[in-house]
């Protein structure tokens, strides 16, 4: 038998912990010994109730029949229009930290995995993608299945985990109900490293539960917007006009502050006050009173249903052109974030907030790109360099005059190009 100590902060050492994992699912033991270990009794039980349903401890992730209508099950669920919140409020953050953000539907079904691409691409080596089920019963103890099994929020570290596959993670999750019917509706979850098991990270995972709730609320409360069937759009990028489109009406031209003010309102789904949107949009000159009279201008072109006051928010989802680059490379497509990538983001807009989206937005892009020309697909580098934004881009010039596998006459022309470049910079 195994003898188990707890450390000095009261937990038991993660090492013991897989040591009574190997017995217990190789049958060494019985449950009643779970019971005589200082294991965490909601784990035990977890792993009682996974071996009873036949869960594999070296398999993980199933596919399901749900992977097949993926999208369409995106689309509808309800969790759907509150996707640019929890983005805001904790993928933003994950990305470059180690952390996944993933958001499952009540059955277990992964939905959503976004946040640092570099851990997204480890756990696909645990199959934790979308589509796959990743409830309790079929991938063992791991915390949004078993959060969604018990109902409740909990942390699962390490060796707690019943698949051995996933006993390098550490995973926070927090269930989200129907405001109105309290049904549950599925979970967040973040996963990574041992930071995400810890009282802030659950803090936080609870905070954005509470926040997604409330937004449903709102939701409910304000009623279906005209052309609710279909998704409100925006398209902000590249040189062509701003345009809005909602439902079956036809396609409106917005001035370039109505523009900026529905990107804002887009990247702060929980509002902004008339003094925070002032400030964002310019920090010298625009009062609340100016504010009021642009929203209100707004409101006549957009329609009034689409936007709330008190703070200013959204009162639906709303699609971007921005939101597709993003998303895209939230998911590790390059690809299908330079496709989306019109341009560069309002491109006369001199809002300061316009401004740092813009830079965030081509740089993230930019990146992406010669990460990926740096393992040999030059085909998305030489796409960004016909771009307006790549065509003064030295180092991808550079890359590509330099890079073996071009064609001779492709890097002939990107030396060109080069030399071009530095004749005109001095």
């Amino acid at each position: 038998m195994v003898a188990l100590s707890r450390t000095s902060g009261g937990r038991v050492p993660p090492a013991k912990v897989r040591a009574v994992h190997d017995l217990f699912v190789a049958g060494q033991v019985d449950a009643s010994y779970l019971d005589s270990v200082p294991l965490r009794r909601i784990v035990a039980e977890s792993w009682q109730r996974s071996l009873a349903t036949g869960v594999d401890p070296d398999t993980v992730g199933q596919a399901t029949e749900a992977a097949k209508a993926l999208e369409e099950l995106r689309r509808s669920h309800p969790l759907a229009p509150t996707l640019p919140l929890i983005r805001r409020l904790l993928v933003e953050d994950a990305v470059d930290s180690g952390v996944v953000v993933a958001i499952t539907a009540a059955d277990g079904t992964l939905l959503w995995v976004e946040g640092d691409r570099r851990a997204i691409r480890k756990a696909e080596g645990m199959n934790f993608v979308p589509g796959t089920d990743w409830s309790e019963h079929a991938a063992g103890t791991n915390a949004p299945g078993t959060a969604l099994a018990l109902d409740r929020e909990l942390q699962i570290r390490g060796s707690e985990h019943f698949s051995r596959i996933v006993h390098p993670w550490n995973c926070t999750a927090v269930p989200v109900h129907d405001p109105g019917t309290g049904a549950l509706l599925g979970a967040i979850d973040l996963t990574g490293g041992p930071s995400v098991a810890t009282p802030q990270t659950l803090a936080l995972v609870r905070a954005t539960a509470v926040a997604v709730e409330n937004q449903l609320a709102l939701l409910r409360l304000s009623g279906p917007v005209d052309g609710a069937d279909e998704v409100a759009t925006l398209s902000v990028l590249g040189a062509d006009r701003p345009r809005w489109h909602a439902g079956g009406a036809n396609a409106v031209a917005l001035t370039g502050r109505h523009a900026d003010i529905l990107v804002l309102l887009i990247r702060h789904p929980e509002g902004l006050s008339a003094d925070h949107l002032a400030m964002l949009l310019d920090d010298k000159d625009l009062d609340v009173v100016t504010i009021r009279a642009e929203m209100s201008r707004l409101r006549r072109v957009i329609g009034g249903d689409h936007i709330a006051s008190r703070p200013y928010r959204l009162l639906g989802p709303v699609s971007s052109d921005m939101g597709d680059v993003l998303d895209a490379l939230q998911a590790g497509d390059v690809a299908g974030a330079l496709s989306a990538y019109a341009g560069a983001l309002l491109p006369q807009s001199v809002s300061p907030a316009i401004a740092r989206l813009r830079t965030e937005l081509a740089t993230s892009l930019r990146g992406a790109v010669l990460a990926e020309s740096a393992r040999g697909n030059l085909a998305l580098l030489r796409h960004w360099l016909q771009l307006p934004d790549g065509r003064d881009d030295r180092r991808g010039w550079q890359l590509l005059a330099e890079h073996a596998a071009a064609d001779p006459i492709v890097r002939a022309r990107a030396r060109a190009h080069l030399v071009g470049l530095d004749s005109e910079l001095g």
